[in-house]
């Protein structure tokens, strides 16, 4: 086949060129954006669905500027009649410029981690038949409110040395060979507690929030580790702490937290050096789980956040776990919980529930609900066989 006969075969008629004609700015625009300083205005030209306010807010966007700095003040509308028949519409939104307030000053994070960094802890290895509980809880590293970052770290610090104090003080008392610390929970504020409403409030990152909890578990391995012959840490998963949820709602295994992970991060590191922490144990819940239960000195202790029960329902809740034959919750002599960020001791019978305070010095959203502040510490106890008599709340100086 000859290249003119492909051609003559492929050939169509196609029209005559058309000269493009002049565009008129003021009568062929569809969408024009005009910005005068703190002012701004966007006019769009088309049909209903076209000359929409968010439609609008896409053309700021189009022009490097965020609507959410940007107020409607006003708008001006006007119809006519298309050449094909139908009505067409002409509005023009107004704009004013309303930045947004500045982002809380980020604390210095290398002067928090040098803190940890040069706490040293005491030497010595002493045993006995008794045990000396620390628990502590909701420090929710992150958060602007009360003193922030850095006073809650410090007074979480300072916490933790004062318990060292007591232990030696106690130790005085008691034969005192078990030394266990019981992380309860919302260690990080997280993002995910509010559906992310607290994010502005939240000036630390994610990963930032975990390092400062990782970092304060390690402190507290490396101050109590030589303090006594056995020493063990359990974790247990916070609200604040779980790792993700969809539609706010909705998480993956109930195991799946930033707060346990962090002390698993510090078992890891803790396996490196025998030695030193060879003797130490860590717990954190089972696979799908949210508490742990544990023995601490003839004592059985069950762990947990404290976000299972409405407030004041935490024997209902116990005694529904115990009634699982599969549950460790029927052995307890002590249940432990964090959550409600007050002090509360009560006992039913032979047991005993025992919540810290948190460690954050206040919830701004609850003082303006409520008008209180928090007192913020942690709780040191003696046990041994059951009893758990001796118990101190523990504050920064």
């Amino acid at each position: 086949m000859s290249d003119d006969l492909l051609k003559e075969l492929l050939d169509k008629p196609v029209g005559p060129a058309i000269k493009a004609r002049k565009t008129n700015p003021e009568r062929d625009f569809t969408r024009q954006v005009e910005v005068a300083g703190e002012a701004a205005t966007v006019t769009i030209r088309g049909s209903e669905e076209e000359t929409t306010e968010d439609i609008a807010a896409a053309q700021l966007w189009a022009e490097g500027l965020d609507p959410a700095e940007w107020m409607v003040t006003g708008y001006r509308t006007s119809e006519w009649t298309m050449p094909s028949g139908e009505k067409g519409v002409s509005r023009r939104f107004s704009y004013a410029h309303h930045p947004a307030p500045a982002e809380p000053a980020r604390p210095n994070l290398d002067e928090l981690f040098d803190r940890v960094r040069l706490h040293k802890p005491a030497a010595s290895r002493p045993q006995g038949d008794h045990g000396f509980l620390v628990l502590l809880g909701d420090m929710q590293y992150g958060k602007i409110d009360g003193d922030g970052v850095e006073g809650t770290l410090a007074r979480t610090l300072g916490c933790l040395d004062r318990a060292a104090d007591r232990l030696l003080m106690y130790s005085e008392q008691f034969p005192i060979g078990h030394v266990h610390l019981g992380w309860l929970g919302d260690h990080i504020e997280g993002f995910v507690s509010q559906g992310g409403a607290n994010t502005w409030r939240t000036p630390l990152t994610l990963n930032e929030q975990i390092r400062l909890t990782r970092r304060t578990m390690l402190y507290a391995l490396e101050l109590f580790a030589p303090l006594a012959d056995r020493v063990s840490m359990a974790a247990v998963p916070g609200n604040h702490g779980e790792a993700v949820r969809f539609a706010g709602k909705g998480v993956t295994r109930y195991d799946d937290s930033h707060d346990t992970e962090s002390l698993i991060a510090v078992t890891d590191a803790a396996r490196l050096n025998p030695q030193a922490f060879g003797h130490v144990e860590f717990y954190v819940p089972q696979t799908d789980e949210l508490t742990v239960v544990t023995e601490v000195a003839g004592t059985v202790v069950a762990h947990a956040h404290g976000h299972q029960w409405r407030p004041g329902r935490h024997f209902e809740w116990w005694k529904g776990q115990a009634f699982n034959r599969e549950s460790a919750m029927h052995q307890a002599d002590l249940l432990v919980a964090g959550h409600l960020h007050h002090e509360f001791i009560d006992t039913d019978g032979p047991r005993t529930f025992i919540q810290p305070p948190s460690m954050e010095s206040e919830s701004t959203w609850w003082k303006h609900a409520k008008g209180t502040v928090g007192a913020p510490g942690l709780i040191v106890a003696v046990t041994k066989d059951g009893e758990t008599n001796i118990k101190e709340v523990v504050r920064s100086e």
